[in-house]
Order: structure tokens, then C-alpha cells, then sequence
């Protein structure tokens, strides 16, 4: 996908100004406070009300996939269509993308914080940059310098971790940065989707495989049996609905205001807002060190997402 190439179903972005602009932007921040004050709600889930994180995946996945399919089938029965060619694609992107992103930030987010989970999946767009290094393309001084900024932000923040993740096991780190090299493949692979389909019915059909996949794992007359309380599904529902569909809608709204470019950094506020919601609401707090990483590590995300705009489009499904 080109810098500005957007989804079929979206009017070409021009470069936004004045009051439009202004809007397609708080439009698109919305979108991110939404992503990430979402997650530190699922992490008070896992560490104080002892949800499994695959258990809230699941349910959060049902339900997003749920109400869409309603307000599809009720309002836009054409975006329910794909063609048949395009089942393999799907099924691909729900498991190997959809599943596997949401699984594994969800689980970082349960072992290692809000914040970690966050900025280490920040790292997508620069893997995207390094992996055309490696394949021999050069991507300029600009894609090299967020590179060295992503590796030096890493070690910072890896390095100054607290008692509590430095004593996690290695599986959990694995999977945490797993999920950013997951990530990086689902941005990469989306690209063909968004391309061909509205925006709306990529998100539902690999939300509904993923959601398929995860109950598969954890079966439906398990959550049941769990005996969750009223409350604790009321937080089911608002993880389902405030942690995709809500910001979804918001941030293809800015989108329709805003180059894609601009709109991808603009994205990149989203571990900050993370990062000040698990403090005052988790007492989750990064040191100094820490601090200076998670820096470079946006640094790195403006500067590669820039390059590769359409990491804020996919952002959409990772949630």
C-alpha cells in the first residue's frame, strides 16, 4: 500500500487544513486515549479480578465481533461480502495476524505491565524497516536512524526494568517481543485486505476467525462455568466495544481529515497515554532509564511510520 493508499471504502486523504484537520486529529487521538486506557483496564482484569488474559481475548473478540456483524448486517449488508479466492487470505490474517497479536500483547500486558507491552509492540514498524534493510533496499538515513534508535530504546527499557519483570521468566519476554514481530507480519500482510475490502469487513472477518480460534482453546462452557459476576462482564463488554469498535470508528473518521502519514504518528501518542493511565490507575510506573527508552522507542515509531503509514490503519485490529 502506497503512503495514502486507503481502503476502497475511503475518500483519497489529502493533506488536512484548517478546522477539518484540527477535528481529523482529536479524531484520531481519541481514538488512541481509547486503545490505551482499554488496556490498562484488561491489566486490572488479569492482576486483581485473576481472569486468565486468553479468557478476555476470547470474550473481547465475540463481542466486538458480535455487535459489528449487527450494525453490518443492519446498515452496510454489502460490506458482509467477500469473495471466495479470499478465504485462505482470511483465514491467514485472522489466526497468524488477528489471533497471535491480540493473544500475545495481551498476555505481555498480564506478565510484564501496560507499558512494556505497548512500547515493545511499538517496535513493528521499525522490524518492518530493518527486514528491507536486510533484504537489500535501502530505506534512507531517516528509516536507519529510527533502527538505532529502536535497538538503543529497547536495551533501556529492558535494562531498567523493576523487580517484578526482571525476575520474569525468558518465556515471557519471548512472547512479548514476539508480539511486535507478529505485529510487523500482520501490518505488512493487512496491506492486501484494506486494499480490496472496506475496512469494516477485514475487521470482522478476522475477528470472528480469531474469536473462533481462541474459543477453541478455551471453550465456551469453560468461561461459563468460571461464574464470572455481572460487574465483571459489564468490564467484558466495555473491553469489547471501547477497545476496538469505538476507537475503529473514531480513528477512520480522522482518517477520512488526514493524510495517513500524519494520522500514523499521531497514533504514536498511545504508550504515553498507556503509560500515565497504569501509573494513576495501576501504580505502574517506568524508571528514569526506562523513560529515556520508551523515547527513543516513539522516536522510532514516528520516524518509521512516516515511512510506512499503513501501520496506523492496522493498528485498528490490534486493538
Amino acid at each position: 500500500m502506497s503512503a495514502n493508499r486507503l481502503s476502497p471504502s475511503l475518500s483519497a486523504a489529502a493533506a488536512g487544513t484548517g478546522r477539518d484537520a484540527r477535528v481529523g486529529r482529536w479524531l484520531v487521538f481519541a481514538a488512541t486515549v481509547f486503545w490505551a486506557s482499554t488496556a490498562t483496564l484488561a491489566r486490572f482484569v488479569f492482576r486483581d479480578r485473576h481472569v486468565p488474559p486468553l479468557t478476555v481475548v476470547e470474550l473481547r473478540l465475540a463481542i466486538a465481533t458480535l455487535v459489528l456483524f449487527v450494525y453490518l448486517v443492519v446498515r452496510r449488508p454489502a460490506a458482509l461480502r467477500i469473495e471466495r479466492r479470499d478465504i485462505g487470505y482470511f483465514l491467514a490474517l485472522g489466526l497468524f495476524g488477528v489471533a497471535a497479536v491480540q493473544g500475545s500483547y495481551y498476555f505481555t500486558i498480564s506478565k510484564l505491565g501496560v507499558g512494556l507491552a505497548i512500547l515493545v509492540q511499538y517496535l513493528a514498524p521499525t522490524i518492518i524497516v530493518a527486514f528491507a534493510l536486510v533484504r537489500g533496499r535501502w530505506v534512507g538515513w531517516t528509516m536507519i536512524a529510527a533502527v538505532l534508535s529502536a535497538l538503543a530504546g529497547t536495551g533501556l527499557l529492558v535494562g531498567g526494568v523493576n523487580q517484578t519483570a526482571l525476575h520474569a521468566k525468558p518465556l515471557y519476554w519471548g512472547i512479548a517481543f514476539l508480539s511486535a514481530f507478529v505485529y510487523a507480519f500482520y501490518i505488512v500482510y493487512s496491506k492486501r485486505g484494506l486494499m480490496r475490502y472496506p475496512p469494516e469487513t477485514v475487521l470482522l472477518y478476522t475477528f470472528a476467525i480469531a474469536a473462533v480460534f481462541w474459543a477453541c482453546v478455551t471453550p465456551p462452557w469453560r468461561v461459563a462455568a468460571a461464574g464470572y459476576p455481572r460487574d465483571l462482564w459489564g468490564i467484558f463488554i466495555l473491553l469489547g466495544l471501547f477497545s476496538t469498535l469505538v476507537p475503529f470508528g473514531l480513528f477512520y473518521a480522522g482518517l477520512r481529515r488526514l493524510p495517513a502519514a500524519e494520522a500514523s504518528v499521531i497514533a504514536t501518542s498511545e504508550p504515553l497515554v498507556a503509560i500515565v493511565t497504569a501509573a494513576v490507575f495501576l501504580h505502574e510506573q517506568l524508571r528514569p532509564l526506562q523513560l529515556v527508552g520508551a523515547g527513543l522507542v516513539l522516536l522510532a515509531a514516528v520516524l518509521a511510520s512516516r515511512s510506512a503509514p499503513e501501520a496506523a490503519q492496522a493498528a485498528v485490529e490490534r486493538g
